[in-house]
């Protein structure tokens, strides 16, 4: 195992090389930059700016270097922690990154415990009382889950909150909390706004895995080992979670690899419409603005989480699945 360990972070250092050329490439494809787009809405208002200022500005932000120069400084910065300066912000991009930090990990931690905590319960019930009515049911559920986009919903949460429970669902604060310090009296007011995030997020997630959980709990439950133990004698209950259960679990192991990435970031859309103050639009406003360095960098930082979570979720599959140690 730790010959395996070793060998996939030295994949994840090349990886991450790969990507970061491939983003940085892939942010300054569109024609122009940030600067170019900035001076045309300056003139579009009104004001008046000479080259010389543009120029200024150039060498200040370091946009006259060529791309390469500008690639190797940026990566060079990354690697001792420097994640360089927003310049639609005028902030550097680490501040701006832990200021949204603990509301996106406050929601993904709780839209994950959530969706795992319906899930796997729904889907064992469904696997195992198979096309009785609350199967059909579930399955019913599922199915919209599946099928109805999350910003949808949230759009359709929000009309409903406001029209007929005068209610705003938008945002993690009510008006008068914004930009306020905290205290005892805004924290319990964000309480009572993450339900709504959260259930919208975890929706898609939650019908997903019970489906995925349900087909290969199916499957296990036919097979010969389990009417060995079960012609034993063993126990209807403890049969179906000692062995069928944890085999089943594999597929939703597997997709922790997902979860880090998806606790950085949570779902762009669904947070635009709510207008959550999460990572998420943020990203989604520096690849608008060409923000180099700050989409560059929360690009890096979402890879290295999907790396680090793939490979976790290989470690648990071996420690889960002892077929998976004897292959090795």
């Amino acid at each position: 195992m730790g010959h395996f360990i070793i060998r996939r972070l030295g994949y994840i250092a090349i990886l991450l090389v790969l990507v970061s050329i491939v983003s940085f490439i892939i942010i300054q494809l569109p024609p122009g930059d940030w600067l170019s787009a900035y001076v045309t809405r300056l003139r579009v208002q009104g004001a008046t700016i000479n080259e010389e200022i543009i120029q200024g500005l150039k060498r200040q932000y370091g946009l006259d270097q060529p791309p390469v120069r500008q690639y190797f400084t940026w990566v060079s910065n990354l690697v001792q922690g420097d994640f360089g300066y927003s310049f639609s912000y005028s902030r550097p991009v680490k501040d701006l990154i832990i200021e949204r930090l603990p509301a996106t990990l406050g929601i993904s931690v709780l839209t994950i415990l959530v969706t795992y905590l319906i899930a796997i319960p729904i889907g064992i019930y469904s696997a195992t009382h198979q096309y009785s009515v609350g199967d059909y049911v579930f399955t019913f559920l599922g199915f919209i889950g599946l099928s109805v986009p999350s910003f949808l919903l949230a759009l359709i949460l929000m009309f409903l909150g406001y029209k007929y429970f005068d209610l705003s669902v938008g945002g993690l604060y009510s008006p008068q909390y914004i930009g306020e310090p905290w205290d005892w009296d805004k924290f319990v007011d964000m309480l009572w706004h993450l339900p709504i995030p959260v259930l919208i997020i975890g929706l898609s997630g939650t019908t997903g895995l019970i489906r995925v959980l349900r087909g290969t709990l199916l499957d296990e439950i036919h097979r010969p080992y389990v009417d060995t133990a079960r012609a034993k004698g063993l126990r209807e209950r403890v049969l179906l979670y000692r062995y069928p259960v944890r085999i089943a679990i594999n597929p939703l192991i597997s997709t922790v690899g997902w979860l880090l990435p998806a606790m950085f970031s949570g779902q762009v859309i669904v947070s635009i419409v709510l207008n959550l103050p999460t990572v998420g639009p943020l990203l989604y406003e520096a690849l608008r603005a060409q923000d180099t360095y700050l989409a560059g960098s929360i690009v890096m930082i979402l890879s290295l989480f999907t790396l680090i979570g793939t490979l976790i979720s290989d470690i648990l599959l071996a420690i889960v699945d002892p077929r998976i140690r004897i292959e090795e």
